[in-house]
């Protein structure tokens, strides 16, 4: 838990600080950061996508607490539970989804160019790939057969409008008669 911290912490800060120190350097990415105009457009992006993945962590992460504990004596970050109910019955990693645009969002706040379109990229395919190679092994080391199971009917990811709804915690529309 605390290696993963520490990575992202890693990649927002230090995403931020080489974006930023990459814009100082290249002529087309200071031209960017210098126009008030571009900090307008990224920053409103930037505060609307922040503001998804905040609500996207709240929601995936209070229903994993409330279906993927049982028993008192669960860590609190931690489940016991494999939960495929809910946006997990659209996609095996919802909150992860939604937390791999996190360095996108700060990228936009800071109106980085080079963070933006090189390095927020690169860290969001990095946390493709750690999710496939640690999050997965995780899941069925702890869950064996049923996660097996799981990944063959549920994918990563889905970008479905109906998934994106659950993923933020929007009720669905109401089926016509």
């Amino acid at each position: 838990m605390i290696a993963r911290l520490v990575m992202w912490i890693v990649m927002l800060l230090g995403g931020g600080a080489l974006g930023l120190w990459l814009d100082v350097r290249w002529a087309w990415a200071r031209a960017l950061l210098l126009n008030p105009w571009w900090h307008l457009l990224t920053l409103a992006a930037g505060a609307a996508l922040l503001w998804g993945v905040l609500r996207v962590s709240r929601y995936t992460g209070r229903l994993l607490a409330r279906m993927g504990r049982e028993g008192d004596d669960i860590p609190r970050m931690d489940t016991n539970r494999l939960v495929t109910a809910d946006i997990y019955a659209c996609m095996r990693h919802p909150m992860h989804l939604g937390l791999m645009f996190f360095p996108l969002s700060i990228a936009l706040i800071l109106g980085s160019p080079t963070f933006i379109f090189i390095i927020a990229p690169l860290e969001m395919l990095i946390m493709v790939i750690l999710i496939k190679l640690v999050e997965e092994r995780e899941a069925l080391a702890k869950f064996g057969d049923a996660y097996r199971a799981y990944m063959k009917t549920t994918p990563m990811f889905s970008l479905r409008p109906d998934c994106i709804r659950k993923m933020l915690g929007e009720p669905l529309p109401k089926e016509r008669d």
